[in-house]
C-alpha cells in the first residue's frame, strides 16, 4: 500500500465539500474524508485543500496551481473544468487543453496527481441536457490521464452516482453519502486499503410520480437555476470573497470538527452523525 506524506486537493464546489455539511454548517467533502484514510497510522502526514466553490478552471491555475508547484506534495488530487462547460458556448475543447496543461506541470514536477472525471448526468432532471459537454469533456480527461500516467477517479463509470440521491437539492453538487463513496472510490484507485465498498446498492425507495417530479423541476428552477443564471449575468460568483479551508500544506490530525469517527463503514471514510 502505498504511503502518501502530503496531499494538496486543488478545485471548486466538489473539492470543497459541497454539500457533505457539518453541524456546524461547514462542509467535509471526499477531499477531507479521503485524507483521515491517508493520516491514519501516518503522525507525518500532511494536507492543504485550496478549493473554492464556483471557481473556473483559470482562477484554479492563477491562485491554487502554484502552491503544488512550490511545495510539491506527494499527491495532487484536481478537478477544475466544471463551471467551465455549464456556461453556454463554451469552447470544452479549450477548457480541455488548458486543464492538460496544468497536469502536465504537476506530473513534470514530481507530484503523483488524480484526476476526477464529471458525473453522468442521465437520471438528473434537467440538468441532464448537459450530458453531451461533460461526456466530451471527459473524453479529454482520459486522454490527459493516459498523456502524463496520472490517475483517475471515474465517476461517469460509478454507477451508485446515478441514483438522485447521490446528488443534493441543487442537482450540482454531491450528498454527503456520494461523498463517502467517492471517497472510497479515490484510496481503491490509489491503491489505499478500505473496509467498505462503494458499489454498495442504495436502499430500496419508491420513485416519484411524473407530477412529483415535475413540481420538483419548477422548485428548483426557482431556488437554484434562477438564482445561478442572475449570478452569470452578473459576473458573480458563490466563491466570491471566500478563501480556502485549509489554504496551506499544514500537518492534519481529524479531531471534534468532523464530528464523526473511523468506522468499519469506510475506514476513515466516517460516517457523519448530524445534530
Amino acid at each position: 500500500m502505498p504511503e502518501y506524506d502530503s496531499f494538496i486537493a486543488l478545485g471548486d464546489s466538489f473539492t470543497e465539500g459541497m454539500n457533505d455539511e457539518l453541524p456546524d454548517g461547514s462542509f467535509l467533502g471526499w477531499a477531507d474524508r479521503l485524507a483521515v484514510m491517508l493520516a491514519e497510522g501516518n503522525p507525518n502526514f500532511a494536507y492543504a485543500n485550496t478549493a473554492v466553490r464556483g471557481k473556473t478552471l483559470q482562477e484554479i491555475i492563477d491562485e491554487q496551481l502554484p502552491l503544488a508547484l512550490e511545495v510539491r506534495p506527494d499527491l495532487v488530487g484536481v478537478c477544475a473544468g466544471g463551471n467551465d462547460i455549464l456556461v453556454p458556448g463554451a469552447d470544452v475543447d479549450d477548457v480541455a487543453a488548458r486543464f492538460d496543461d496544468m497536469v502536465r506541470k504537476l506530473t513534470e514536477a514530481g507530484i503523483d496527481v488524480v484526476v476526477f472525471t464529471g458525473p453522468d448526468t442521465r437520471e438528473v432532471s434537467v440538468v441532464s441536457r448537459i450530458r453531451h459537454k461533460v461526456a466530451l469533456y471527459n473524453a479529454h480527461l482520459h486522454a490527459t490521464v493516459a498523456r502524463y500516467n496520472a490517475r483517475v477517479v471515474d465517476l461517469w463509470a460509478m454507477d451508485v452516482l446515478r441514483d438522485p440521491r447521490a446528488f443534493s437539492d441543487d442537482r450540482l453538487h454531491f450528498s454527503s453519502e456520494a461523498h463517502r463513496r467517492i471517497a472510497l472510490r479515490t484510496a481503491e484507485v490509489l491503491g489505499i486499503e478500505t473496509q467498505a465498498d462503494w458499489r454498495e446498492p442504495w436502499p430500496e425507495v419508491e420513485q416519484p410520480n411524473w407530477l412529483t417530479m415535475r413540481r420538483s423541476d419548477i422548485e428548483w428552477t426557482k431556488t437554484h437555476l434562477l438564482p445561478w443564471i442572475g449570478r452569470l449575468l452578473r459576473g458573480e460568483s458563490m466563491g466570491d470573497g471566500m478563501r480556502p479551508k485549509r489554504p496551506n500544506l499544514e500537518p492534519f490530525v481529524p479531531n471534534s470538527r468532523y464530528s464523526g469517527r473511523t468506522s468499519p463503514n469506510g475506514t476513515g471514510a466516517m460516517v457523519i452523525t448530524r445534530e
